[in-house]
C-alpha cells in the first residue's frame, strides 16, 4: 500500500510538470527524426573537376556517383578547391585532393580505381597531391576542430545557465535588481565575469588538443583562440538567456537535447552538403555551423583571420542577439 502511494506521488509529479513530460516524449522523437534524415543522406555526391584529356572519362566518373565539373585550367581548379566548390581536381597524370576529410579522400581514390583500372593491378596511374592535409592525416585530425568548439559550447552553456539560474533561485538576482543597477549593466557584468573563466577554459582546451593530443595545426594559434573564445561567449549568452525560462536545474538541463544536440549535426561532423536543401537552411541559425567551419579553415586549411572573419562576426552577432533578448527577459523582475 505504501509502495502504491509512492508510485502515485511520482506519477502525479510527472503529470504536473508538463515540460518534463513533453521533453521525455518529444525530444527523443525529434533527435531520432533528425538522425534519420541526416544519416539517410550521407551518401555524398562527390564533386570532381576535370581538365584536359581526362574530360573524355566524364561518363565513367558519373557512373560512380561523381558530379563532374569541366574546368578550363588547373589554376581555376585549384581556386575552386580553395573555395570548397570541388573535392578533387583531375588533370593529366595528377589528381589534386582537397584533403581535409580522409574518408572523402579514400572514396575518391577508390572510385578512380574503378573507373581507370579494370586491368592494371589496382595501381592508380596518377600522382596524388593534397591541397590540404596529407596522406597520413587521421580521422581525429578532421573531426578534432569540431569537437573543440562543441565541447566548449556544451560545457559553457550548461555551467553558465545553471549558475545564472542559481543566482535567481537563491534570491541574489532579486536583491541586485533592487539596487540602482540597470538591466543591461547586470547582463554585461555577468557576461564579462563568466567570460574571464571561459577564456581560461577555452585556452586550456585548445592548448591540450594541439600540444598534447598532437592534432594537425596548419593555421595560427591566436586565430584558434579567438574563434574558441567567441564560441564560448555565444554559449554563455545563450545559456544565461535560457536560464530565465527554467525554474530549476533539471529544467535547465532539459534544454540540452533541444538546443545543443541538434547543433552536433551542423557543426561539421557530418556533411551538410549531403543533407536535404531544407535541412541545410536550418544550419544557418546554428552557431556551431560557423564555428566548426572557421576552426576547420584555420586548423586544416591554414587560413588566416582575414579569410574567416565573417564567421567570427556572425558568432558575435549571435552573442549580441542573445544579450539583447536576455535584457528583455529580465523585464519580469524589473521593468527598467
Amino acid at each position: 500500500m505504501r509502495i502504491t502511494a509512492v508510485i502515485i506521488r511520482i506519477l502525479r509529479q510527472f503529470f504536473r510538470d508538463k515540460r518534463t513530460l513533453g521533453l521525455m516524449i518529444v525530444a527523443p522523437m525529434l533527435i531520432l527524426a533528425l538522425m534519420n534524415v541526416v544519416f539517410a543522406a550521407q551518401e555524398t555526391n562527390i564533386k570532381i573537376g576535370v581538365v584536359g584529356e581526362v574530360q573524355s572519362l566524364v561518363e565513367s566518373f558519373e557512373s560512380e556517383n561523381m558530379n563532374v565539373i569541366l574546368i578550363d585550367s588547373e589554376e581555376e581548379g585549384r581556386k575552386r578547391i580553395a573555395d570548397s566548390e570541388i573535392e578533387a581536381l583531375l588533370t593529366k597524370g595528377k589528381i589534386v585532393l582537397e584533403g581535409s576529410d580522409p574518408s572523402v579522400n579514400k572514396a575518391i581514390l577508390l572510385k578512380l580505381q574503378k573507373v581507370n583500372l579494370p586491368d592494371q593491378n589496382n595501381e592508380l596511374p596518377f600522382e596524388v597531391e593534397y591541397a590540404y592535409g596529407s596522406e597520413s592525416m587521421e580521422m581525429f585530425d578532421n573531426i578534432g576542430p569540431f569537437l573543440i568548439v562543441f565541447f566548449v559550447f556544451f560545457f559553457v552553456f550548461l555551467i553558465a545557465g545553471v549558475s545564472f539560474l542559481r543566482e535567481r533561485t537563491s534570491g541574489t538576482l532579486e536583491r541586485l535588481m533592487a539596487t540602482p543597477i540597470k538591466r543591461w549593466e547586470l547582463v554585461i557584468g555577468y557576461v564579462a565575469g563568466f567570460g574571464i573563466f571561459t577564456l581560461i577554459q577555452s585556452s586550456i582546451i585548445v592548448l591540450f588538443t594541439i600540444y598534447i593530443l598532437d592534432i594537425q595545426m596548419a593555421g595560427n594559434l591566436i586565430s584558434i583562440l579567438l574563434v574558441t573564445f567567441t564560441v564560448a561567449i555565444t554559449a554563455l549568452t545563450l545559456g544565461t538567456l535560457l536560464s530565465a525560462f527554467a525554474r530549476n536545474e533539471l529544467q535547465m538541463i532539459q534544454f540540452i537535447p533541444l538546443v545543443v544536440v541538434p547543433q552536433v549535426f551542423f557543426s561539421g561532423l557530418f556533411s551538410i552538403e549531403a543533407m536535404p536543401s531544407w535541412l541545410q537552411k536550418v544550419s544557418l541559425v546554428m552557431p556551431l555551423t560557423y564555428a566548426g567551419e572557421a576552426m576547420k579553415d584555420i586548423m586544416i586549411r591554414g587560413k588566416g583571420l582575414e579569410e574567416i572573419y565573417s564567421y567570427i562576426l556572425l558568432l558575435f552577432g549571435f552573442s549580441l542577439l542573445f544579450i539583447l533578448l536576455n535584457i528583455r527577459a529580465l523585464k519580469k523582475y524589473r521593468p527598467t
